[in-house]
C-alpha cells in the first residue's frame, strides 16, 4: 500500500511573496512540511509539485522528490488543487494513499500526519481531513442585504451563551488523506464517509498573509514542543 505525501507549492504567491522559500525559524517555509512528512514512518515517498526552480531547489535540499516541473496551466490562479493532485497521481500510478500537505501549514507535525493516516486505515474510510475548533459560531452569523439589514445564517434559535453552544470545526488545510482511487472517482477530499482529525489552534496556522506569518513565528518562538516536526 504505497503512501505518497504530496506537497503543492507554486511560485506565484501574493499574500506573502515567495513565501515557500521565505525563511521561517531559520529554514524555508516548505522545509517544515517536507521534514515532517519524511519523518513519518507510514509515508513511502515525499513529492513536491512546483512550477518554480527556486522552490524545487529548496525542496530537494530538504529531501523531497521533484519528478517533474508542474505545467504552467496547473500553476495559474485558476488551477484547482484537484487537478494538481490528479496530475501527481498520474506520475505515480502505484499509489494507494495520497496525503496532501500544504506548505502553508508549517506547524502540523509528524505525529499529526501519522494519526490522520492511522485513523483512515483503522476506521476503513476513504478520506480523513484535519480540522480546528473555530471561535466564530454560525449561530451568531448574519448575511447583510443591500440596505444593511441582518439576516441570520441559520434559523432563529433561543439566545444562548457562547459557552453553551456546541463546538464547531473548520478545515484547517493542514492534512488531507485520501485513497487514490476514491479521489479519482470523486475529485474531492470530503465525502459522506470522511472522518475529521481535530488539531489545536497552535498547530493550525494557515499562512496566507503577513499576519498569519507573524502568528506562526509567535508559536515557534514560544518554544511549544508540539510544533516541532516529529
Amino acid at each position: 500500500m504505497s503512501v505518497l505525501a504530496l506537497i503543492p507549492a507554486r511560485g506565484g504567491s501574493k499574500g506573502v511573496p515567495r513565501k515557500n522559500v521565505k525563511l521561517l525559524g531559520g529554514k524555508p517555509l516548505i522545509a517544515w512540511t517536507i521534514e515532517a512528512a519524511r519523518a513519518c514512518p507510514l509515508i513511502d515517498r515525499v513529492m513536491v509539485s512546483t512550477d518554480d526552480p527556486e522552490i524545487a531547489d529548496a525542496a530537494r535540499t530538504a529531501g523531497a522528490d521533484i519528478p517533474f516541473m508542474r505545467p504552467a496551466d496547473l500553476a495559474s490562479d485558476t488551477a484547482t488543487t484537484v487537478d494538481v493532485v490528479l496530475h501527481a497521481i498520474d506520475s505515480a500510478p502505484a499509489t494507494k494513499w495520497i496525503v496532501l500537505l500544504q506548505p502553508t501549514s508549517p506547524l502540523r507535525n509528524t505525529a499529526d500526519i501519522s494519526a490522520a493516516l492511522d485513523l483512515a486505515r483503522t476506521r476503513d474510510v476513504p478520506s480523513v481531513v484535519s480540522v480546528v475548533p473555530t471561535p466564530s459560531h454560525p449561530q451568531w452569523m448574519y448575511q447583510l442585504d443591500d440596505e444593511a439589514r441582518m439576516h441570520p445564517l441559520l434559523p432563529a434559535a433561543p439566545a444562548q451563551r457562547r459557552q453553551d453552544l456546541p463546538t464547531v470545526y473548520a478545515l484547517n488545510g493542514a492534512i488531507y488523506v485520501t485513497e487514490a482511487d476514491w479521489f479519482r472517482q470523486h475529485r474531492a477530499f470530503v465525502g459522506p464517509e470522511t472522518l475529521a482529525y481535530p488539531m489545536p489552534v497552535s498547530r493550525s496556522v494557515d499562512i496566507d498573509d503577513m499576519a498569519d506569518w507573524a502568528e506562526a513565528e509567535y508559536y515557534l518562538s514560544a518554544g511549544d514542543a508540539r510544533v516541532v516536526p516529529g
